[in-house]
């Protein structure tokens, strides 16, 4: 009796679609901002705020996708859920495309982040559904491994492609989601949980080969749905409020690094460094996220998740640090200027120290990326997939994904305030963050590797 991981494999390939357009949609901005800010046409064309509002309105736009997306997930299934989300996302470029005034931008950007929040709630569930332990880790990752795919993506199609094409490109993986996603199958664990007995076989047997025991792994899963049914109360059991609180725990954990405030500012940083190029500098930042998120998606299941936890938040602890340090060594006497804008006074600071000390911001720029992407930028989704038990993982999955768009929301739009306060204060603060995930880890983290989710669930309904 033997596995069969090809089906298993296409499966996987039509969801990761939708975080592939995610990534597009949050790679878009990058490239997008500088040209909308020199349009011609005065209807179109973004002061500073706005331009930072066209970058931040998707992360709200994905956190009401969050709650929708958990409502969803509950009521018509994981592939269905799947299927709408590319609505939105189709939808809101068309928008975008044909927008005649600022707010049609917004509203184009709004709906194509609802279609992400949704999207990154729906994905990493129905994979980790549709898994095995020994290749669920992988599996998983993949949807972080595809997020900054299509970031890189947008970024290098920007350097050709105006931006009402690109828009058009970027509608691109969703249609073809859409069409991928309609011969696959739902979720076994969804199916049992609606007592549609014969169609959960169907759809392991199609998932697994004709060859391996179908039977016994439908009672594996049948035996830890229990009566469905979640109301409130149950909220007070700690084998759901714990793993709820680890989720949205790590979900808040994962903003806190600064990532996407970094990401955000990153082109800035290398216009600073004196990067004559500075889109080129987005690829290549783009380019380190894929490798080392491949790299991760490749050891996971032998090294297991904590330890690229561990091995991810040291990293970026030390990095952040540099980063203050930097902003320390340029920025000697402007620890409190008034002028907000401290990246455009970066380079009136001291002219001697800029070329010598560049490096600097561009080394620790790229060992925080590679840092982040290497943990705690696929094990959380990875992670908030596998421990919720099967009746309140739409509700659960939901509050995570609220937390972590809520959290990048303001992550992203303070970034800019505290900048402008202390530099280099906020850059330790971050690095403390970083410092306080890798205790959080070791703590309260479970180690999933190897175990079926059923065993995960037993394992909080133990403790």
């Amino acid at each position: 009796l033997r596995v069969q991981n090809k089906k298993l494999y296409l499966a996987t390939f039509a969801a990761v679609l939708g975080p592939l357009s995610f990534g597009f949609v949050l790679g878009y901005s990058s490239p997008v901002i500088p040209e909308l800010r020199k349009i011609n046409d005065p209807k179109l064309r973004l002061d500073s705020s706005q331009a930072s509002w066209f970058g931040s309105v998707v992360t709200l736009g994905a956190a009401a996708g969050g709650i929708l997306g958990g409502y969803l997930v509950d009521k018509a299934g994981r592939k269905l859920s799947l299927m709408l989300c590319s609505i939105p996302y189709v939808f809101g470029y068309i928008v975008i495309i044909s927008a005649q005034n600022v707010w049609m931008l917004y509203f184009g950007r709004m709906l194509t982040g609802l279609a992400s929040g949704i999207t990154s709630l729906v994905v990493p569930m129905y994979i980790s559904e549709v898994s095995h332990p020994k290749v669920r880790g992988m599996l998983g990752s993949c949807v972080q491994l595809m997020v900054v795919t299509g970031i890189l993506g947008a970024y290098v199609a920007g350097i050709t492609l105006k931006w009402r094409w690109l828009a058009v490109l970027c509608a691109f993986p969703s249609c073809i989601m859409l069409l991928f996603m309609s011969f696959m199958p739902e979720t076994p664990r969804f199916l049992l949980n609606r007592h549609k007995r014969s169609e959960a076989i169907a759809s392991l047997r199609f998932l697994r080969g004709p060859h391996a025991d179908h039977e016994w792994e439908c009672r594996q899963i049948e035996a830890g749905v229990q009566e469905e049914g979640l109301n409130l109360s149950e909220f007070k059991n700690p084998s759901i409020y714990r793993p709820l609180l680890t989720g949205v725990a790590l979900m808040f954990f994962q903003q806190v690094t600064g990532i996407n405030a970094v990401m955000f500012y990153a082109e800035t940083i290398f216009e600073n460094a004196d990067f004559k190029d500075s889109r080129m500098a987005s690829v290549v930042v783009g380019s380190i996220q894929v490798c080392f998120t491949a790299v991760a998606a490749l050891i996971i299941d032998k090294t297991g998740r904590k330890v690229l936890l561990y091995i991810s938040g040291i990293i970026m602890a030390l990095s952040t640090a540099l980063f203050g340090l930097y902003f320390k060594m340029v920025l000697p006497n402007r620890n409190n200027s008034s002028n907000p804008d401290v990246w455009f006074t970066l380079n009136s600071a001291s002219p001697g120290t800029e070329s010598s000390t560049s490096w600097l911001a561009v080394v620790s720029l790229g060992l925080f990326v590679a840092g982040f992407a290497l943990g705690w930028g696929p094990v959380p989704w990875l992670v908030i997939s596998e421990i919720f038990p099967l009746k309140a993982r739409g509700v659960s999955s939901g509050a995570c994904v609220l937390t972590n768009w809520v959290m990048a929301f303001l992550v992203t739009k303070e970034f800019n305030d505290f900048i402008g306060l202390t530099s280099y204060g906020t850059f330790w603060l971050f690095s403390a963050f970083c410092c306080l995930n890798v205790t959080f880890t070791a703590f309260y983290i479970p180690e999933t590797k190897g175990q079926t989710l059923e065993q995960i669930e037993a394992y909080y309904r133990r403790s």
